[in-house]
């Protein structure tokens, strides 16, 4: 992954260079500005807010109390910002630590993929507490990259190194498994029916979890080798993925059994997060236009809105109710879209 105007901090360096090596970003083509055929819509506002220079900020999850958590992936910390002041406070993670992801769990607690502690970290909202979930010695350096919570309160991981797990937050049980076919599993999500699927990168798959066996069962979208980075789920439970490597977005409908693919609009996209908002839209990062774009699985249209900084990088989306979050991490700074 290449980051631009940043000093790395010395300490940890090695942990962090791992951690975001292993994004598997591939080539990153040059920025492209959305052509004119693909539409916007005025009455979607972008708003940008500074985090504490070098943070990088990685993922991004808005919590009930209205601040927004975030990952400061360069200098292993968990940041916190209030949109009403523009303040961010900061927690530290630990001696090595690279976070990828965070989410808020059920119990309103910020839950971390941190690939550089090789553990599941839960911080207190109202302590900040910090407290770890180490994998198994027997599974080191697995690239902890993104979480989510299933409908019994357990919460899934992957590994871009080629596994998937859970941690039970109630016994603290962490148990890892093998993906099928090896290495890239990456993004994660959770159906409107309690079922939890994930997206391999490398593999080019999606896969959905017994949540009783732990196995996995792959889906391959039609286009071969179109790297799915991240899935998310409509209110229908139909399955959305990110094509990084073909710039397409895909659905797969399990009650159809049908996938279907759109080419976002531009030259070389370069779609990274996506994301299914209240009103089943759905969202994008699409790199190459430095942009998020939307979806209308109704009309089939794109439109697109540019970030305000140049080269922003938004790696992951997430929202609540009027509102869609991202992190630009080559330039420090979250990223918001009001859409109502």
């Amino acid at each position: 992954m290449e980051l631009t105007r940043i000093t790395w901090r010395l300490a940890g360096v090695l942990a962090l260079a791992a951690a975001l090596g292993a994004c598997g970003d591939g080539a990153e083509r040059p920025v492209q500005r959305p052509p004119p055929s693909a539409a916007t819509d005025p009455t979607v506002r972008l708003q940008e807010f500074a985090v504490p220079d070098g943070s990088h900020p990685h993922d991004v999850a808005p919590a009930g109390d209205g601040t927004v958590w975030y990952t400061a992936q360069a200098t292993g910390r968990l940041g916190r910002l209030d949109p009403e002041t523009g303040r961010t406070t900061e927690i530290p993670l630990g001696e090595g630590s690279a976070p990828h992801g965070v989410i808020v769990g059920p119990d309103g607690a910020a839950w971390i993929t941190d690939g550089g502690l090789n553990a599941i970290v839960r911080v207190d909202p109202a302590t900040e507490a910090v407290r770890r979930f180490p994998l198994p010695g027997d599974r080191p350096a697995v690239n902890l990259n993104t979480a989510t919570f299933d409908r019994r309160g357990v919460l899934w991981f992957t590994g871009q190194g080629g596994v998937y797990g859970s941690v039970d937050p109630r016994s603290g049980r962490v148990r890892v498994f093998d993906a099928p076919g090896g290495a890239g599993p990456y993004g994660i999500a959770t159906t409107p029916d309690g079922g939890v699927w994930y997206a391999s990168l490398a593999g080019s798959h999606i896969a959905g979890i017994d949540l009783d066996s732990g196995k996995a069962a792959v889906l391959e979208p039609p286009t071969p080798g179109q790297g799915a980075r991240r899935v998310w789920s409509d209110s229908k439970g139909r399955l959305w993925v990110s094509e990084w490597n073909a710039g397409r977005l895909a659905r797969y409908d399990p009650a159809a059994e049908r996938w279907q693919e759109w080419g976002l609009p531009g030259q070389g996209p370069q779609p990274y997060a996506v994301y299914v908002d209240d009103r089943d839209m759905v969202w994008l990062s699409d790199f190459a236009a430095n942009a998020l774009v939307r979806f209308d699985p109704a009309t089939e249209r794109f439109a697109s809105f540019p970030l305000p900084t140049a080269d922003g990088r938004v790696r992951q989306l997430l929202g609540r109710e009027g509102e869609l979050w991202g992190a630009e991490s080559a330039v420090d700074k979250l990223v918001v879209a009001h859409t109502s």
